[in-house]
């Protein structure tokens, strides 16, 4: 029998906020962190804008000697996950720390120590390749760098499946409570690849914006869309069993209360076109809650701002939803912090939770004509005020992969 779960801490690294609250009020003030590359000289490059995160200092959140031998994803990792832990008042000399585990993963690990150590073997000097590089680079670090520093000691992996890998972490963490192998799980993603090498790999694959003004470069369903802008960050939750949450007194968020993922088993970079393979993500997910979709109140959309993306996503909804798809109320968080790859899905669910907690759907900024295949309710020119029961949150990845998660307003 499934046990239920709920979301009771909330940690996040973004473009326009380095904690949940500041990122959550800077979200309703519709500011967009998106501005000129300045983590590498970007002259001979098409691509002139990125969302990077501002004004972080490790040290904040952990020892100097320990965030020095983490490249920045693993950073935002863990200082999302130490504001989650915090928010979430748990103590770990009361828990079973067998039983506190974590799944957070990125989509690539860090391109940045690729490049600057290959550099180093490019002009001779083997010898002086920083032996740190594997344990810095690899993806699975996030997670394990959680782990050390919050000592957790139960299931510890990540998922990577591209774009929809902080959402399949927090589903693959949600399945984990459920089927008894934890109590607590710290889930979500985190990325850092704004260097030349991830730049001019999105920029080859025609995937990224080559808008020059920050304020029409993420334009999700707008007609004149042109990609996406690459972003940064991370974003961790808390989930947590039920009575577990209940018997520590636990501030409850959200019960997490269905869980679809899928492939499209069609392309690698571009959605199924007729959009079945987030239709069924989708369905998954509502199928799980028992409910039916009418009853879903918000979706946040992958909305990426990139053509097949969008068009196919909101295919996807009208699939699903039928005439009620008119009637829900669609952001995209992109609109203001970019895409963060990896983290997207995870910093996309704790805007769910803020915007259930408040009834307060943000606009989605810099989109002002949408195209006319995109005729849904995109929150386009204001935000919404709306009472939220149910919030459905959507990534999608390269390689085909569809993740979808279901939030439900916490009732006794």
């Amino acid at each position: 029998m499934k046990r239920r779960v709920v979301v009771t801490g909330l940690g996040a690294i973004t473009p326009i906020g380095n904690t949940v609250p500041e990122f959550w009020e800077n979200l309703k003030k519709g500011t967009v962190g998106i501005g000129k590359i300045t983590k590498f000289d970007s002259s001979d490059f098409k691509v002139k804008l990125a969302a990077e995160v501002k004004n972080f200092d490790p040290t904040e959140r952990m020892d100097k000697k320990a965030s020095r031998r983490m490249e920045p994803f693993s950073q935002y990792a863990v200082a999302a996950a130490k504001e989650a832990m915090e928010d979430a008042m748990l103590d770990m000399t009361q828990e079973d720390a067998f039983r506190v585990g974590v799944i957070v993963g990125s989509g690539i690990g860090s391109l940045e120590i690729v490049e600057t150590e290959y550099e180093k073997i490019r002009e001779g000097k083997v010898g002086r390749v920083n032996p740190l590089m594997v344990p810095r680079m690899i993806s699975n670090m996030a997670a394990g760098n959680i782990s050390i520093q919050l000592g957790l000691r139960g299931k510890c992996t990540n998922v990577v499946t591209a774009c929809a890998t902080g959402t399949n972490c927090i589903g693959d963490a949600f399945r984990a409570i459920q089927y008894g192998d934890a109590e607590v799980m710290f889930a979500g993603g985190s990325e850092s690849c704004i260097c030349k090498t991830g730049v001019a790999g999105f920029q080859a694959l025609t995937a990224l914006s080559e808008s020059t003004d920050p304020l029409r470069a993420s334009i999700p369903f707008d007609k004149d869309r042109d990609g996406f802008v690459l972003g940064e960050g991370a974003g961790v939750v808390v989930l947590e069993e039920l009575e577990h949450a209940r018997k520590r007194g636990a501030r409850i968020y959200a019960e997490l209360v269905g869980y679809g993922a899928t492939g499209d088993a069609y392309h690698i970079t571009s959605p199924c076109e007729d959009g079945s393979g987030a239709a069924k993500a989708m369905e998954l997910a509502i199928n799980e809650a028992e409910i039916l979709p009418e009853q879903v109140d918000y979706i946040n959309a992958h909305g990426t701002g990139t053509h097949h993306n969008d068009l196919f996503e909101t295919m996807a909804i009208k699939s699903v939803f039928g005439t009620a798809a008119y009637d829900l109320a669609i952001n995209s968080t992109k609109s203001m912090i970019g895409h963060l790859l990896g983290a997207a899905g995870a910093v996309e669910l704790i805007t769910c939770v803020k915007s259930m907690e408040e009834g307060y759907v943000h606009q989605t900024m810099g989109t002002k004509e949408p195209d006319a295949d995109c005729d849904l309710n995109y929150a386009i020119g204001a935000p919404m005020k709306r009472k939220i029961r149910y919030a459905l949150s959507n990534s999608l990845g390269f390689g085909g992969h569809n993740a979808t998660l279901l939030l439900k307003k916490y009732e006794d």
